[in-house]
């Protein structure tokens, strides 16, 4: 196993690209904007707010962080601009890609997911920040795998779902509040439903998300067996 592995995230690719597209966009928008009849002005609007929004998606992807993923021998370091989350190998009790039902059959999600062991340790290291950002982006996991006894027929289900409680108290007896308790009441909600704590987004990875699992697999198992000789 090598030192440190680094996992560059699909947001950061073709940053230069869309910051050239953003700017000849906006050089064709003015041009327009002096050769075209005024019946065209509406053309020229429509270039320069594309040029706009592309040059936003180019800012997007240069404050990514340059690698989502610093996988070393000790733990699992996930670098997002809302923050970062350390996971170390002792910690993890699975790795897979999850599934869920639609219709009589099971179909992957795009995403990787982890079960934890000890959420005490983890939560030391989650930045609140992150942990805020990963509560709104993941909502829609909510919506997979709904317990049956939960009656929908008025719709109100769906909201009361997302409000995670800010008090939870862990199989140690350690009591946490605010955002933390928010985060943990998520995992134990997602963990019940999908099998898994921590979810990451297929376009946080630089390969399909079932050959990421294989690697962290390979990786925790070299890293046990090496602590085992």
């Amino acid at each position: 196993m090598q030192d440190l592995i680094e996992i560059r995230s699909q947001a950061k690719r073709n940053i230069l690209v869309s910051a050239l597209l953003g700017v000849v966009g906006l050089c064709l928008g003015s041009i327009s904007f002096s050769i075209l009849p005024k019946s065209l002005f509406l053309v020229g609007i429509f270039i320069t707010c594309g040029s706009l929004v592309t040059l936003l998606i180019a800012w997007v992807k240069y404050r990514e962080p340059a690698f989502s993923f610093l996988i070393s021998r000790t733990s699992i370091l996930y670098q997002h601009r809302h923050g970062k989350w350390q996971l170390d190998w002792h910690n993890i009790q699975r790795i897979d890609v999850p599934t869920v039902t639609q219709g009589l059959e099971r179909a992957p999600l795009d995403m990787v997911g982890i079960r934890i062991k000890d959420y005490s340790v983890f939560l030391k290291n989650v930045s609140p920040r992150l942990m805020t950002n990963i509560l709104m982006e993941q909502r829609s996991l909510l919506f997979h795998e709904l317990p049956k006894s939960k009656d929908c027929s008025s719709g109100n289900c769906y909201s009361d779902d997302m409000l995670e409680g800010d008090y939870f108290k862990d199989d140690k007896g350690i009591e946490y509040k605010g955002i933390q308790a928010m985060f943990a009441n998520r995992m134990l909600k997602l963990r019940q439903r999908l099998g898994y704590d921590l979810f990451v987004a297929g376009s946080e990875l630089d390969r399909p998300e079932q050959e990421f699992v294989d690697l962290l697999r390979q990786c925790q198992y070299r890293v046990f067996r090496t602590a085992t000789k």
